[in-house]
């Protein structure tokens, strides 16, 4: 059986970052997907456009909307509006199209796909993975990038990722309508979701509407929230149809490779736990994690720990501070709104976040201190 450099496990927007690279490097490259054909998915479809930098190819023929500002709204009142810097918007895509893109891309560098490709084990066997699917189709590889999303059961299973998962529970609903939202605008509501809010982010005709909550059990009640949300932005609640998800979260640093394996995206909840941002960790991870490895195949490194560690500099200190913000904003919503939104200087703060400019640590203690304080 020909012996492959890398394979790589689910083919959306982080496996098939890491397969294009790992390709590019000239790698002999497996990526296998167990859907057959590329299905809807209800993902929001935000990423700052400064993940252009991770791809020598341009990823704007899969854009659907550049965003250049943000408005917030508490119980669909008390608007506050936020501009985008025009060196580094926010874009908006049909995951779909851009995971199709890449993996295209990927297939050009001499990626060999697999569809219908599920699969049932990963084994080491001396100095190569064998993975099998549930038809008991078989490839070897020297190592392996899990990337097969939130209902991966192989982060737990070779004790990678968080010892303790967090979820957002997720609701998305795709609506070939755009309503009233103006042109390069995108909205967060933050007064009508317990514990989380809802958003709208705009298609080429339609509209990608997600409800998230961030801390505690699934308690929301999504057929009343869209009833008051989706008239706000002219949109008619019985149109479209809801899907629920979890959605894994950071929740604190840990490992992300073993030896010869890595995880990203998804599988390795990189997810922001506070404005439930995936796209960018996700192509993020799949650069990165093909670095390492290309690194790892040609002999510069002994170990794959170079990953792990960039991501904790590159993405998880920033997630760390994320995350704190995130549980004592959504304990406090309202008085978090007051303080973290409606402060002069707080929507801008959130644009160059969601842009990539800036990081929660460079706001963090601060809006923390603000938040207890308040509350004490």
């Amino acid at each position: 059986m020909n012996i492959k450099d890398v394979i790589v496990i689910g083919s959306g927007a982080a496996g098939s970052t890491a397969a294009y690279h790992l390709a590019n490097a000239g790698h002999r490259v497996a990526l296998v997907e167990k859907n057959s054909e590329r299905l809807i998915k209800p993902c929001g479809g935000g990423m700052a456009s400064s993940v252009q930098e991770w791809f020598p190819f341009s990823l704007e023929p899969v854009v659907d909307e550049v965003i250049n500002k943000v408005e917030f709204t508490w119980c669909l009142e008390d608007k506050v509006q936020a501009h985008l810097p025009g060196s580094s918007p926010f874009w908006i895509v049909r995951r779909e199209n851009l995971d199709e893109l890449i993996t295209q891309q990927a297939i050009a560098k001499g990626t060999e796909f697999f569809t219908s490709f599920s699969v049932e084990s990963i084994i080491k066997e001396k100095d190569h993975w064998i993975v099998s699917d549930i038809n008991n189709k078989q490839l070897k590889s020297k190592s392996i990038v899990i990337a097969d999303g939130s209902n991966s059961p192989w982060p737990q299973h070779f004790k990678l990722g968080p010892k303790r998962q967090h979820h957002a529970f997720t609701t998305s609903i795709r609506i070939n309508r755009r309503g009233n939202l103006e042109k390069g605008s995108s909205r967060f509501e933050f007064g009508l979701v317990r514990n989380g809010f809802a958003w709208a982010f705009p298609l080429k005709n339609g509209v990608n509407i997600g409800i998230g909550t961030f801390i505690g059990k699934n308690s929301f009640d999504n057929k009343k929230i869209l009833q008051n949300f989706l008239p706000d932005i002219g949109l008619d609640p019985s149109q479209g149809e809801s899907t629920q998800s979890l959605l894994r979260v950071w929740n604190g640093h840990s490992s992300l490779n073993k030896s010869s394996l890595i995880i990203i995206g998804d599988a390795a909840s990189l997810c922001d736990p506070f404005l439930a941002e995936g796209l960018r960790p996700a192509l993020l991870s799949g650069y990165e994690a093909a670095k390492s490895i290309s690194d790892w195949l040609n002999g510069e490194t002994s170990t794959l720990d170079s990953y792990t560690e960039n991501m904790r500099e590159k993405w998880g200190n920033s997630m760390a501070w994320g995350r704190r913000i995130s549980q004592v904003f959504y304990r406090f919503p309202k008085v978090g709104y007051q303080l973290g939104i409606k402060r002069p200087t707080a929507p801008q703060r959130i644009a160059q976040i969601l842009s990539g400019e800036m990081g929660y640590g460079d706001i963090a203690s601060r809006v923390i201190r603000r938040l207890l304080l308040k509350n004490n």
